[in-house]
């Protein structure tokens, strides 16, 4: 007895197996995390050290060249950049391909320990070295935060309040905020009056620091009370800054505000800005927990952020930059709808060639192995993301080839009067080993992609093990459940019926003719075979070489350098204009500007630019991908008219690593 008839004898038990495989998929496809991208390392830190005054020439040779040396001594390094700048550097430590997420905590503590090493080679006037190992953090919700008529201290207190609410949704694991500009407060003094009363720089900066500090001023009883001792006297003001004394000459007291004036405002020249839709805004992004269904997980952040709304001040307005729920949302949904499309094309197409019932059974296999595979997905902790649902949409039109060869074998052993028993038995029998050695073939086509130890071979893992899951299934399915199903509803011919050949239908016979014709006339046959090929390498060179292609999210970003050295308000006018411009064009949903820098990393293959004065983007969401095209050449003509001395560039979101060049 092989596994086919022991399939179609112990029915109870297949039977069980196929509500199983069903039930199972249901449940896992509801519980399954779902993501936009597979997780995926990035193998990336950044070291920062300040060195205040030092030219960039300074900062290379006293700070960065010893800190790159540190760096270099790591043996997990595949490469290090640096960028040197006016009191700056920055040093990018980019790890080699083969080393997995839980070998990194250890990499980034021993670079630490090597970075630590080096502060006593450091010039005096250096800062201590940060290293910044949460570079690859992804915040797939993005929001922009802006309001006609507010100050940046106004939106940021809210800010903070929905960073305070929303950190209590459950699944959120990190929120940051980003374009803030600081308050300061400016003292403006005359040099000349300050000599004439003998006050010092260095006494003038001793007073504003002995301010503000906390200090332990002990505790005192008071009857059965033991009270702490809070002094007063902390500036809470301009103005009490301004009455703040300072000792002149000849032990002569003088207010600050007689000799300076004291005023409070924001940096004039901060590191960053952001604006959105050519308004002053602020960034949120917030990060889920890892194998957090980031469906799930936005439903409630969308629930939270409603029930805010009474506390949100009139004409403030949180709009989503980038969301990554929707987007996943939309790919599932898709995915749903192909399988369904799939189930109808594989009934319709057999309806024709092998009747409604041949049809209706492998429409059942499919749909039971496409269910057990989720299931399957779902216990080894595959998550549903673009890859792994490409994968499952690639494993569709594999799925039936092994059902319909052990179906097709039982239907005409029936439909000859057969027992389906031994119909079952002898049909797997001689295709079972065939089926599984074709199955091995097919999965061993991905094992490349599973198998590599680079970025792509990690991007791209889960695409082998679904393939690998969902073939052996659609085998396993092939010769256990299909034979029970053929046996259950596949019928004989009735007797006294003229048995009817199952290959004598009019396309079978169109067909045998034309495979007569082409093995009679073999040259030509082969021929045409050889040119085709010929002709298919020869069109091949014309196709675009893209392991991913572009994202199917209508976004692409502008990025503008301007020379080095530009003063960051004249690249914030450069970008702001830029913008706006965009908005007079048909086809723009919204902009977002990022003046200084590059924005929150709020999608796995967006790499961020590096902190430079000269540097803006802007994040364009169309309308649809078909404006990109006339979008971005319509940008890179305004700016090649306007900005003749800036470089500016384009480029669309990206699927998978990749580096970009400037």
């Amino acid at each position: 007895m092989n596994i086919a008839e022991y399939s179609v004898t112990k029915k109870v038990t297949t039977w069980l197996l196929i509500i199983l495989f069903l039930g199972g998929g249901i449940t896992a496809l509801q519980e399954i995390s779902r993501l936009e991208d597979p997780e995926f390392t990035i193998k990336e830190a950044k070291v920062v050290t300040t060195y205040p005054g030092a030219t960039p020439i300074e900062v290379e040779r006293e700070v960065t060249y010893h800190v790159e040396n540190a760096v270099q001594q790591l043996q997990q390094l595949k490469r290090v950049e640096s960028i040197s700048q006016d009191g700056y550097s920055e040093i990018t430590v980019v790890i080699k391909d083969k080393y997995k997420k839980p070998q990194f905590p250890n990499i980034w503590d021993e670079l630490r320990r090597k970075i630590n090493d080096v502060q006593v080679e450091l010039p005096p006037g250096a800062n201590t070295s940060i290293v910044f190992d949460d570079f690859g953090d992804v915040f797939g919700l993005f929001y922009a935060l802006s309001g006609e008529g507010y100050t940046y201290r106004e939106l940021k207190d809210y800010a903070d309040i929905l960073k305070e609410q929303l950190l209590l949704v459950p699944g959120v694991r990190k929120i940051t905020i980003g374009g803030d500009i600081k308050e300061v407060v400016y003292l403006e003094f005359s040099r000349a009056n300050m000599a004439k009363l003998g006050i010092s720089n260095e006494e003038f900066s001793q007073v504003l620091k002995s301010q503000n500090l906390v200090s332990n001023s002990g505790n005192v009883r008071v009857g059965n009370e033991y009270i702490r001792i809070n002094p007063t006297g902390q500036l809470l003001s301009t103005q009490e800054i301004g009455e703040l004394l300072l000792s002149g000459t000849g032990n002569s007291l003088v207010r600050i505000k007689d000799i300076a004036t004291v005023r409070r405002a924001y940096e004039e020249t901060p590191n960053f800005y952001t604006y959105h839709n050519g308004k002053p805004a602020l960034t949120v992004g917030i990060s889920m927990l890892s194998g957090e269904n980031v469906v799930a997980v936005g439903e409630r952040l969308d629930y939270r952020l409603q029930e805010l709304q009474t506390v949100t001040p009139v004409g403030m307005n949180l709009d989503p930059i980038y969301d990554q729920p929707k987007i996943v949302d939309e790919s599932v949904s898709g995915f749903i709808i192909n399988v369904i499309a799939a189930l109808v094309i594989v009934i319709v197409v057999l309806l024709f060639f092998m009747g409604l019932r041949t049809g209706l059974i492998i429409g059942a296999i499919l749909l039971i192995t496409v269910s057990a595979t989720v299931w399957f997905m779902n216990y080894q902790g595959i998550d549903l993301q673009r890859i792994s649902l490409g994968a499952l949409i690639i494993a569709l039109g594999m799925l039936v080839d092994n059902a319909i060869v052990v179906a097709e074998g039982m239907l005409v052993r029936i439909k000859r009067g057969e027992d389906g028993l031994k119909a079952a038995g002898e049909v797997v029998s001689a295709t079972m080993w065939p089926l599984l050695g074709g199955t091995i073939v097919g999965i061993l086509a991905f094992a490349a992609i599973g198998l590599s130890e680079d970025a792509t071979g990690e991007f791209a893992n889960s695409l082998f093990w679904v393939i690998f899951i969902s073939l052996l299934l659609s085998w396993f399915t092939a010769v256990t459940m299909t034979p029970l199903l053929c046996v259950q509803f596949l019928k004989a011919d009735k007797p006294g019926e003229e048995q009817t050949d199952p290959y004598g239908g009019f396309l079978f016979r169109k067909y045998r003719g034309l495979l007569s014709t082409a093995i009679h006339f073999r040259w030509v046959t082969l021929s045409i075979v050889i040119a085709m090929f010929a002709s298919s390498i020869f069109g091949f060179g014309y196709v675009k070489q893209s392991f991913f292609p572009d994202s199917n999210t209508p976004m692409f970003f502008f990025d503008m350098w301007n020379v080095e050295g530009t003063d960051i308000r004249k690249t914030r006018d450069d970008v702001v204009q830029i913008e706006n411009y965009l908005h007079t064009l048909d086809g723009v949903e919204s902009t977002t500007s990022f003046i200084g820098a590059g924005a929150t990393r709020f999608t796995l293959v967006y790499s961020p630019e590096s902190s430079t004065s000269s540097y803006g983007q802007i994040i364009v969401t169309a309308k649809s991908l078909a404006d990109i095209p006339r979008l971005e050449q319509k940008a890179l003509e305004y700016a090649a008219v306007h900005f003749p001395d800036s470089e500016p560039k384009t480029k669309p979101l990206r699927i998978g690593p990749g580096r970009d060049a400037k």
